[in-house]
């Protein structure tokens, strides 16, 4: 009866996310706790699982119009995927604005991971997650994101999107075996 209650409070007042991995991550166990810790939150989910081709993603943005984009990688391959899958949601004017995250295992390196960060900033990511810290940073900026609000041409939406949530300094992670999720 409480999800029942909850669903329609969720409806006026979350997010539409989208929740994806890059094209080359087989993993589900990652997308499945994204998605649920993210509905508990009140925001509404399009899962769109393992393996996703970037124009999949590109289109399923287009058509749909998400708030938000969270890929999630395990495999070690964020890094290079996620260069590759933001620069094509970058080229499309209409989703130029559109806040998208990546977060998870990056690269191959473990502590050295970290490297990964700036330049996938600078690809056109508003905020990243490596693995090496809990999910603070991620609910603030998640958190930090205006719901209920008309769309904003995309520019405007992405600067914004930055301001709110201090994107460039955040350090926080998709640390998701943390949360008790297996590989």
């Amino acid at each position: 009866m409480e999800l029942a209650s909850a669903a329609p409070h969720a409806a006026t007042t979350g997010l539409d996310v989208v929740v994806s991995s890059v094209a080359s991550d087989s993993h589900t166990w990652n997308l499945i706790f994204l998605q649920l810790l993210l509905e508990e939150l009140g925001h509404r989910v399009t899962n769109l699982g393992a393996c996703v081709p970037d124009q999949l993603l590109v289109e399923h943005c287009r058509d749909r119009r998400p708030d938000l984009v969270v890929i999630s990688s395990v495999n070690g391959h964020g890094a290079v995927d996620g260069r590759r899958v933001v620069a094509r949601l970058r080229a499309e004017p209409e989703l130029a604005g559109l806040p998208v995250v990546i977060g998870g295992k990056l690269g191959i390196s473990g502590a050295g991971n970290r490297r990964h960060v700036s330049g996938l900033l600078q690809a056109g990511f508003d905020a990243v997650f490596d693995d090496s810290t809990g999910l603070g940073a991620f609910h603030s900026f998640v958190g930090a994101l205006p719901t209920g609000r008309p769309r904003l041409p995309g520019a405007e939406r992405r600067s914004g999107a930055r301001e709110l949530a201090g994107a460039r300094d955040l350090s926080g992670a998709l640390a998701l075996t943390a949360a008790g999720a297996g590989s």
